[in-house]
């Protein structure tokens, strides 16, 4: 392999199917993405550049990282370049992705993410940040302005520094607003049951809780000019590997610090409302639509519910990867007891239940993917609050039986009093939850209260039915 990095000067000494679909020299950054992660530079950057391809408009994007100095630093060092990898079960194909223009750090460049917020041609924001990136209360759904972080922000400067992407949006959204730029969509990316909504509110909480003697005013004027759509994004995209970048290497000839990898499958679906300019997604698949209810909700609680419980019970089973699950004997029947479970909380029009059960079969059997449990269990607090929770409060409403779904919050409790337990940002209130002398059904209702759940904590043949499924996780038996 060539010690070269990848950069726009090697671009004309890769073979034609390795370069980018589009010349990046010619890309203006029209879209500002927060969140400069692997999922968006496999799944949103991958649309734009080739709905910018097909249609020959300019959309470039200026990614900013909300924490991570050193991957924009690796960004800049690469002009912007980097690989997409698609795992298939016949072979991989790797290819440089060129939609990305700029690369900022929140903290560090926040007057320069401010001037591209209020830039003109800047049209849409679009944001993968983790449903904890939102800092919503639990119990409103609203923002948390008592957590550290928001509070800090809505005292300091918003000229300056901010240490939530919430904040930052907010003061770049209060300046553009200010200045009488044009319409702008912000859209997020995040696995949140009407992310749409849910984006709109924080961002206005933010305002409305700040000191700014023109909030009023502001409010008024993000209420015409900025649109928040509901999406719904798929594409399973594991964590870069050591691996995983000697093989793009290998591909390309030439060093990459930022390759992704990916399965084939992706999708991308959009609530059509947008009021300002936009790529042409809908030109590399995406679908605009009236209300993204039915598709969001069967994601969010078949895949990504599906996901999160393979995730804990896998691990309870001292499994590593989704892989690893669907080759034991309960990994299919696990998902499609689960998606049967689930089904009659979900709305009409959206994807058939049980065909949608079989492509995640599919794609969580696909041997070419490692993704890693630890990895889909993180947050775990946060992610299974908007995955599970919501259809086990309607089926057992409904009086209908939660088995699966009692198992897999038995072993995402079992989770959270091991010591190697997966990042989790109420891992200090979730450990405490198991006193030596509390019964495990005290335990469930406790782990339940720190979720902001009381309503199922108070239900006791619920607690019950998950501490008793406790001892079989512990011995590493599954049963299903």
């Amino acid at each position: 392999m060539s010690a070269d990095a990848l950069n726009r000067a090697v671009l004309p000494r890769l073979a034609v199917e390795l370069r980018p679909a589009v010349d990046p020299a010619e890309l203006r950054p029209r879209v500002v993405h927060f969140g400069i992660g692997a999922f968006h530079r496999a799944h949103q950057a991958v649309y734009t550049e080739h709905a910018t391809a097909r249609s020959g408009e300019p959309w470039g994007i200026t990614a900013v990282a909300p924490r991570s100095a050193e991957t924009v630093h690796t960004l800049r060092d690469q002009d912007c370049l980097y690989s997409v990898t698609e795992r298939r079960p016949d072979g991989h194909r790797t290819r440089v992705a060129g939609a990305l223009v700029g690369a900022l750090a929140m903290g560090p460049d926040a007057k320069a993410v401010d001037a591209l917020l209020v830039d003109p041609d800047v049209s849409v924001v679009t944001l993968t940040v983790t449903e904890k990136g939102y800092h919503r209360s639990a119990s409103t759904g609203g923002l948390d302005t008592a957590s550290a972080p928001v509070a800090a922000d809505l005292t300091a400067d918003p000229d300056g520094p901010l240490g939530t992407v919430i904040g930052r949006l907010a003061a770049g959204l209060a300046a553009r607003m200010r200045a009488g730029a044009p319409p702008i969509a912000v859209v997020s990316c995040d696995n949140m049951a009407d992310n749409g909504v849910a984006l709109a509110r924080v961002v206005h909480d933010f305002v409305r809780a700040s000191t700014w003697p023109d909030r009023t005013e502001i409010l008024d004027r993000l209420a015409e000019a900025v649109v928040f759509p509901a999406t719904v994004v798929d594409r399973i995209v594991p964590a870069t590997s050591y691996a995983d970048r000697m093989a793009a290497g290998a591909a390309l000839g030439v060093r990459d610090a930022l390759p992704v990898t990916g399965e084939p499958y992706r999708q991308w679906v959009l609530e059509d409302s947008f009021t300002a300019p936009r790529p042409p997604w809908e030109l590399d698949g995406a679908l605009f639509v009236p209300d993204v209810a039915p598709y969001q909700l069967t994601k969010l609680r078949l895949l990504n519910g599906s996901h999160s419980a393979l995730a804990h019970i896998g691990t309870a089973a001292g499994l590593a990867t989704i892989a690893d699950t669907m080759a034991a004997d309960w990994g299919e029947r696990l998902v499609r007891a689960l998606c049967a479970e689930v089904s009659p909380t979900l709305p009409a029009g959206g994807p058939d239940p049980v065909a949608y059960a079989d492509d995640l079969v599919v794609r969580f059997r696909n041997p070419g993917m490692r993704h890693l449990l630890r990895q889909i269990g993180s947050d775990g607090s946060v992610k299974i609050t908007e995955r599970w929770l919501p259809a086990l409060r309607a089926l057992r409403t409904r009086g209908l039986g939660t088995p699966v779904l009692e198992l897999a919050l038995a072993a995402w409790s079992h989770g959270t009093r091991r010591a190697d337990a997966p990042a989790d940002p109420a891992a200090g209130e979730l450990a405490a939850c198991w006193g030596p002398a509390t019964r495990p059904a005290q335990t469930v209702r406790a782990l339940l209260r720190v979720l902001g759940a009381a309503d199922l904590a108070d239900d006791d043949a619920l607690t019950g039915a998950v501490a008793d499924r406790l001892p079989a996780l512990r011995a590493g038996r599954i049963e299903i």
